[in-house]
Formats: structure tokens, sequence, C-alpha cells
């Protein structure tokens, strides 16, 4: 299934024409349009998978529309001036076309938006920083001090989510919940110990509690 993307732009000839062009490349579909900024915010849904966002427009820039937007929703920014390059890429942005858009700058885009939809990922914002994280270099979750946090071999990344959310997600991408605070992918446990019940994470040096009630059916789902 085609990427669905969203439009963002004050200007409705600028909208008509990235609209055109993305239609050329039948790379994605185009779900919707705005040339209003807060009605951007109140029609961008979590199916979408990219914005392409215009960052100077009245009352609302690009920037507070992208804060505003759902968790994991890609920016590429769109702009007729190229000071905003820096601040677009601070906040994680995943490209930065000058307007009027070229064909060939779009396609890079693209590929960039085709790849970086390769597998799950989930975001981590800080302030206005954004990570996005590939899924598959999750080895656990951890909720600790009122956060939630996503942890590679690593990194740790703040998520927004509980860890009961996030159970309910990712159950079907092979993670378990072996704690009320801990959630862990079952392909990156290394052992499991006995007395007390624990497991020891791959390729580090990490051994995480494992709930009582939880050892029977962590065992099943290890096989």
């Amino acid at each position: 299934m085609k990427p669905r993307v969203f439009v963002v732009d004050d200007e409705e000839l600028a909208v008509r024409r990235l609209v055109r062009l993305l239609d050329a490349t039948e790379c994605v579909e185009v779900a919707g349009t705005a040339t209003n900024p807060r009605d951007a915010i109140a029609r961008i849904t979590d199916d979408i998978a990219a914005v392409f966002l215009d960052i100077s427009m009245p009352e609302v820039d690009g920037f507070a529309v992208a804060r505003k937007l759902p968790p994991g929703t890609l920016i590429v920014f769109t702009t007729a001036h190229d000071q905003h390059a820096l601040r677009a890429f601070e906040v994680n942005a995943l490209d930065y076309l000058v307007k009027p858009v070229r064909a060939e700058d779009l396609a890079r885009a693209l590929d960039k938006l085709a790849r970086r939809r390769g597998g799950p990922r989930l975001t981590s914002r800080v302030g206005d920083r954004t990570h996005v994280v590939e899924l598959d270099r999750v080895t656990h979750f951890q909720a600790e001090d009122k956060l939630t946090y996503a942890l590679t071999s690593d990194e740790s990344y703040i998520v927004d989510e509980s860890i009961a959310a996030l159970e309910d997600r990712y159950a079907a991408d092979g993670f378990f919940r072996i704690h009320r605070a801990t959630l862990v992918r079952l392909t990156a446990i290394a052992e499991v110990l006995a007395n007390p019940p624990r497991v020891r994470i791959k390729n580090r040096d990490l051994v995480l509690q494992v709930a009582r009630d939880r050892v029977r059916a962590l065992k099943d789902a290890l096989g």
C-alpha cells in the first residue's frame, strides 16, 4: 500500500503544484491538503506517513504545526527561503525542499521516506527535538520515575506511551511484558535466570527482573 501524505501550504498555487508533482511520482497517495495550518493540525491523523509542510505561514508557522502532529509523522519542510534549513534538521525533519520544488529534489525526499518506512518505528520527543527510532533496534521498554524509555544496545529514548499501550501495540512484533514496568523483545533475550527470575539481554551487560507470575508465560513465549 502506498504511504499516505498530506500537503500544507498557505499558498493554494503551491499546494496544487506540489500535489501534481506527488501524483506524477505514483509513489504516494495524497490523502489531503490544507492552506490553513490550524485546519491541518485538526485533520492530520496517525495514518498519515508524511507531511509536506510549508514553514513561513501566518499566525502558525510550520515548526509549530510539526510539534502538534501525531508521534511518528515524518516531516518534509518546504519553503521559499533556505535560512531555516539548520533549524529544520534540528527537529529531525526527513528532508527540506526549497520552493519551487524540483522533481529531482522531491524524488530524493520520497526515497528517504521509502527507506525510513522499511520497518516499524517510534518517535522520541525532547523539547523541540524529535528522534525517530527504528523498532528493530529496541531491546526493551522500561518505565521509571513516571517516564517510559525505549532502550537500544547503546542509547535510551523517552517515549510518550505507557508500557501497557506499548504492549498492545508491539506484542505482534515480538515484545513480551515480563514485569509491570518492563516490556522486552523476545529475540533480545540471551538467557532466562532463576532465583530470582531474571533475563539477560544480548550484547549488553544487563539483567532485568521478571515477575514471578510471568515466568511460565515467558518460557512458553520463548518456546
